[in-house]
């Protein structure tokens, strides 16, 4: 991949937020090994980019580590208190962060490129007023019976939808991430060379209270949005949201489906506008790509690894 735009004799800056299932494939049950083998596999791809001098940032999701963290704390019933969400993707942010750092570091001394690794347990700013909280959507967790997902709305307060006919989850708010409180070290370490992964799960979701004080809040931020935010608060040149699919398309999954190459502001906030890229799929990445040459980046790119 050639960088011709925003050059100024520095190496260029990029974000690359990875996919949702990178550190599990489907069919996969999630174990160590498994986890550990994806993460070699992932880092392995990323060192085109290192060999060709880009300075990196890395992010990514935690869909399925999150679940599977809230269920287990679930399923030891009342012997120990359940931990709140926001607790949970930092959780995340730690173990998935040490996969990459640990297999990155191994990719470079094999080798012999000398770069630091650093995995930042990130905070990420929202609107404790963003609509999101009144109207939570995002499904966590595992499925239950309707009558048992009634049981804990009653009793533990939870807000409950039934999920694409599968069963009934837990659901909750996913509101605008609005800026990355670590954004000026993440930069910082960066523009050094160090290669930082940031922003797992989408960010740890805080908002400032009355007395100005940061306080988490249960909540899932969508990482490509969160990936956008923090591309632009980086000044970043590229931001690349890698996922299962080789491109974007047009009339996903109908007759008429035609590939999009590359395409201008313009045309990208006609398509959004059109109803092209659905919520839960395409919509919040290539929205993520849009904010991020709004507010000066230079390239956005959506494909597969």
């Amino acid at each position: 991949m050639a960088y011709d735009t925003k050059h100024t004799g520095k190496p260029p800056l990029v974000v690359v937020a990875l996919g949702g299932h990178a550190f599990m494939q489907p069919g996969e049950e999630g174990t160590h090994e498994q986890h550990l083998r994806n993460a070699q596999h992932i880092c392995e791809q990323l060192m085109t980019l290192v060999e060709r001098g880009y300075h990196l940032v890395i992010t990514h999701g935690n869909g399925p580590q999150v679940g599977a963290l809230l269920e287990r704390d679930e399923m030891r019933g009342d012997s120990l208190p359940v931990r709140p969400l926001d607790v949970l993707v930092a959780q995340t942010e730690g173990s998935l962060g040490y996969y990459l750092q640990q297999e990155m570091l191994n990719s470079l001394r094999r080798r012999d490129i000398r770069r630091f690794v650093v995995t930042v347990v990130t905070q990420v700013i929202v609107d404790r007023n963003d609509k999101a909280f009144k109207h939570p959507t995002k499904p966590v967790g595992p499925f239950l019976s309707e009558e048992e997902a009634r049981r804990r709305e009653r009793e533990m307060g939870w807000t409950v939808a039934e999920d694409a006919g599968r069963g009934w989850r837990r659901v909750v708010p996913s509101p605008v991430p609005q800026k990355v409180i670590q954004r000026k070290m993440i930069r910082e370490a960066a523009s050094k060379g160090h290669i930082v992964i940031a922003c797992g799960g989408g960010g740890i979701p805080v908002y400032k209270t009355d007395r100005r004080d940061y306080a988490g809040v249960e909540a899932v931020i969508d990482k490509d949005r969160t990936s956008g935010v923090l591309a632009r608060g980086i000044d970043a040149d590229l931001l690349i949201i890698l996922t299962a699919v080789d491109c974007v398309y047009l009339h996903f999954n109908q007759p008429e489906q035609s590939p999009l190459g590359a395409v201008t502001l313009a045309e990208c906030a006609r398509y959004i506008a059109e109803g092209h890229f659905p919520e839960g799929s395409m919509g919040p990445k290539v929205e993520a790509v849009q904010d991020f040459l709004l507010h000066g980046g230079s390239r956005g790119l959506i494909t597969s690894p």
